[in-house]
């Protein structure tokens, strides 16, 4: 072999790794190489369909808890910009993938992605058929899972893991949330991508906003949209929220299951009616809670930037980013308003009935008044957003701010903005238009 040739081996080639292996409660079991941080981790196994946002995935606070299959087959493939991470350090438990790439390619790359799970200690495994593992969940549904580079013999793995805590039940957003109320403006905003996106917003009104896990994306929204956002932790009494004189209140995406995170909900329950309220995610799940609905474990969850879910008022499908395993069970939030919904008066489980009749159904809660179903998600036919009609606050399931993701649901961030204001129609948005405002080029700025 010619120098030039050992040359590129060594730029292009990388070391195998020690052994590991991934084992799952009902016995699968997938074997691999280590491709990071040395390690044992237990938790949910999920995966998540995106192909793009690695990063933006990895440091989501929402997947505290849980071992993160990506599907697509190459991830780091441009390396990491520390600017694109939505948290601080990475909350997840543990990454499979099939290939982990060591030689990125992009002008904003700072280090390869091994580099920077090493940097955080978070267990990797490739060479997994990531296709037979996500076929596997679901099949069988989530579950508890180890990952293992330590320790590779299936029964004692296959006994670890079914000693292991369930993530049903635990309060994982107390684990991921601040522990005391900070600032977030436009300062806060990445330099690095200004080159895309448009400048902010002025700040017109102050939100303040439950960290419950949080995206640092989220918050950048909504500064771009005009809002000034003072974070609180997540159990934040809604008396000391009030006292904060906000225009209104945030509630933010968070990992594991909602009926643990009471702290919140039973604020939330005192804010509603009170203040504008919004909530994306567990937020969504924050209102429904208060509301008096009830909360299901989906089979295998939402985890992806493709999901379509059906904007009732419209009539528009939008492209959605999504992460979550649990979801509102509408027909708890009350019983059907004929009259406001084409004349029903029998919930069905399957939403996508109200997709066929062109109809957004309201409910009568015995807490909060009228509440009108708005969006369905297509897939499986589950609750994907709500709004109350004799107050002011809407929710939605699924990640707006699009980090990793498209951009259809940008809209809500100015609907926000406009229910601030006072305004009855604040869900009637262009969303094809609506989408392109918070980008550069839809201002000509950066043009070359």
């Amino acid at each position: 072999m010619s120098e030039i040739s050992e040359k590129l081996m060594e730029g292009t080639s990388k070391p195998a790794g020690a052994p590991a292996a991934l084992v799952l409660e009902d016995g699968a079991v997938f074997r691999g190489t280590s491709c990071a941080a040395a390690g044992e981790v237990f938790g949910e196994i999920c995966f998540n369909t995106s192909l793009e946002g690695y990063l933006e995935v990895i440091t989501d606070p929402s997947y505290a808890g849980q071992i993160v299959t990506m599907t697509y087959p190459q991830i780091g493939n441009y390396g990491v910009n520390p600017d694109d991470a939505q948290a601080e350090t990475p909350a997840l438990r543990g990454l499979v993938v099939r290939d982990l790439c060591a030689t990125p390619s992009n002008w904003r790359c700072t280090r390869t992605l091994p580099e920077y799970l090493r940097a955080h200690d978070v267990v990797a495994i490739e060479g997994v058929d990531t296709r037979a593992l996500v076929r596997h969940v679901r099949d069988h549904g989530a579950q508890r899972a180890v990952l293992s580079t330590l320790d590779v013999d299936e029964a004692s793995l296959l006994a670890k893991v079914r000693a292991s805590a369930s993530l049903v039940g635990q309060n994982l957003a107390a684990t991921v949330s601040c522990t005391a109320p900070f600032a977030f403006d436009a300062a806060a905003l990445p330099a690095s991508q200004a080159f895309a996106l448009a400048d902010p917003a002025p700040a017109r009104f102050k939100v303040a906003a439950y960290d419950c896990g949080a995206k640092r994306s989220i918050l950048e929204n909504l500064v771009r949209a005009g809002c000034a956002v003072i974070v609180v932790p997540w159990d934040t009494p809604a008396e000391d929220v009030l006292a904060m004189g906000p225009d209104g209140v945030f509630l933010s995406n968070g990992p594991g299951d909602p009926e643990a995170v009471e702290g919140t909900y039973a604020q939330v329950e005192k804010l509603l009616g009170r203040v504008p309220v919004f909530g994306i995610c567990l937020g969504h799940q924050m209102i429904c809670k208060a509301a008096g609905s009830d909360i299901e474990k989906l089979k295998f969850g939402h985890r992806g930037g493709n999901h379509p879910v059906m904007n009732l008022l419209t009539g528009r499908v939008e492209i959605t980013a999504q992460n979550h395993g649990f979801g509102l069970v509408f027909p708890s939030l009350g019983a059907l308003v004929p009259e406001l919904s084409g004349g029903r008066v029998r919930h069905e489980d399957d939403l996508r009935c109200w997709v066929e009749a062109g109809v957004a159904p309201v409910v009568q809660n015995e807490r909060f008044g009228r509440i009108r179903l708005t969006h369905v998600n297509l897939n499986d036919g589950t609750a994907e957003g709500i709004a109350f009609l004799d107050l002011p606050a809407f929710s939605v399931q699924y990640h707006p701010e699009a980090s990793p993701g498209p951009t259809d649901a940008h809209y809500l961030f100015t609907a926000f903005a406009r229910l601030m204001e006072g305004r009855e129609d604040y869900l009637d948005i262009d969303i094809a238009e609506d989408r392109l405002a918070g980008w550069s080029f839809a201002s000509g700025k950066g043009a070359a």
